[in-house]
């Protein structure tokens, strides 16, 4: 065997501030009795394990390699909502919908700034992975009663409990029972690759402090974004330098500095998922559905300071805009028995996030702030009255009021390795790595560059969507 050639990974000190330091070792072959599997898959959140689901309905031989003692990710983090259209229970339920629907608001959303064959490839591959999902077990059901701002249509699907930890559950379960191996506590260390750069295989560290190496066929890179990662977010995203970080702190700019150390080109880095409604000092997420049901936010100033209705990722930057870096979600008794329906809400509310107002004059003093200011507020929120921003109100909220504090966080980006309609890894000159896949937190998204442009459910539509298509690859390149 030759001598391997182990490149100096020149990473920019953001990318290496503290991302996982993988070596490319440059080899014509991994060392003698070396396992092989035909298919790699680095990560086991959603985009892993839908991959790995799909890899063994192919009857493709795969492993999962996950950092952590147990998968999580920001998929267990999040509401675990997943936008899909034109699957089976969407249309068991009479609701009409397309991938081109779809297509058009995602798009919409991001104004035109996402890249046109990734929206178009996942809208289309999303709702294959979802009625996949469905036939090997997994229940689903559409969220019913509001819609997320930007969608026409109801598309969220979402597990009976209503959580990521839930959806989680349910794939790892299913990719199990489908006989995917998963490596716990594997943290990759050496990348193997040709002189044509093609990808041999992985070298990981395990717990007890031994390399292990790993050979493959083809690699999908499952893992990561970089929002835990204080450098890159700083550099990238400066309006969350400051933010709550909301997202699984594995989010630390691995695949992007593995990437780079590979020639591979990035795209969108400016883009991500924030949220306006970030409960503290409990730190839970409070569902944006009592916004779109009436809800407002209200600054310690007694003032409303956008049109909340646009949506809960660019409401964290208008949040930590204002004083305190702090604000009010101001609800009434209907809004509250719609968001107790959801776990995390539930949660917050147990730990005393839920204050109640009997009157507009303890509201006021609840927030902190002068009555004047908030009766004219509240005066700007009836349904006849002309909203300085722009949205219409269908009713005004009626005492006793109940105010939640939050601020805004960062929960995962959306930027990362730019990527073909087959998820395929692009090097900067536009062609594509032989064997190199990546989906997920660890690819480029559909949110064009901007906090705006995330359309409600935009990560797990990468992460699902994206998992089946790379899966699909997978069994095309291996074929041929």
């Amino acid at each position: 065997m030759n001598t391997p050639q182990i490149s100096a990974n020149d990473l920019a000190s953001s990318s290496s501030a503290n991302a996982a330091q993988a070596r490319i070792v440059r080899a014509e072959r991994m060392p003698e009795g070396t396992p092989h599997v035909q298919v790699l898959v680095v990560g086991s959140g959603a985009c892993g394990l839908t991959a790995a689901i799909a890899l063994r309905q192919a009857q493709l031989e795969c492993v999962l390699l996950e950092r952590d003692a147990m998968p999580s990710g920001s998929t267990a983090l999040s509401s675990g909502f997943v936008p899909a259209a034109s699957t089976r229970l969407q249309k068991s339920l009479g609701i009409e919908d397309s991938p081109s629907l779809f297509a058009q608001d995602v798009t919409a959303k991001a104004h035109g700034q996402a890249a046109p064959h990734l929206v178009e490839a996942l809208t289309q591959a999303v709702g294959q992975a979802v009625d996949m999902l469905e036939q090997q077990g997994i229940v689903f059901e559409v969220l019913d009663g509001f819609l997320y701002p930007g969608h026409r249509v109801r598309r969220m699907h979402a597990v009976p409990e209503h959580t990521g930890r839930a959806l989680m559950a349910a794939l790892e379960r299913t990719a199990s029972a489908a006989g995917a191996d998963t490596l716990t506590e594997a943290l990759v260390r050496d990348i193997w690759m040709d002189a044509q750069d093609r990808v041999l295989g992985l070298t990981c560290l395990r717990p007890n402090g031994q390399m292990e190496h790993l050979a493959c066929d083809v690699l999908v890179l499952a893992c990561n974004g970089f929002g835990g990662n204080a450098q890159m977010v700083k550099e990238w995203l400066p309006a969350m330098r400051d933010a709550a970080f909301a997202g699984h702190v594995g989010n630390d700019g691995s695949a992007i500095a593995w990437g780079h150390a590979m020639g591979a080109a990035v795209a969108d880095l400016g883009g991500y998922q924030g949220h306006g409604s970030w409960v503290t000092p409990q730190g839970a997420l409070m569902s944006w559905a009592f916004i779109m049901e009436g809800g407002v936010q209200i600054n310690a100033q007694g003032q409303r300071f956008h049109d909340e209705t646009k949506g809960y990722s660019e409401a964290a930057v208008c949040v930590l805009d204002q004083p305190g870096h702090i604000a009010w979600n101001v609800l009434d008794g209907p809004l509250l028995n719609m968001v107790r329906t959801f776990p995390d809400f539930v949660e917050a509310e147990k730990a005393g996030a839920v204050r109640t107002a009997n009157s507009l004059d303890e509201l006021a003093k609840l927030i902190g702030c002068p009555l004047e200011a908030l009766s004219a507020t509240f005066e700007q929120m009836a349904p006849e009255a002309s909203d300085p921003f722009g949205r219409r109100f269908k009713r005004a909220l009626q005492a006793p009021f109940y105010a939640v504090k939050v601020t805004g966080a960062l929960f995962h980006t959306q930027g990362g390795l730019a990527i073909d309609a087959d998820c395929r890894v692009l090097r900067k000159d536009g062609s594509a790595l032989p064997n190199l896949l990546a989906a997920g937190g660890a690819a480029r998204g559909v949110s064009g560059n901007e906090v705006w442009g995330y359309l409600s459910g935009n990560g797990l539509l990468s992460a699902i969507g994206g998992g089946w298509i790379a899966a699909n690859t997978a069994a095309r390149q291996l074929r041929s």
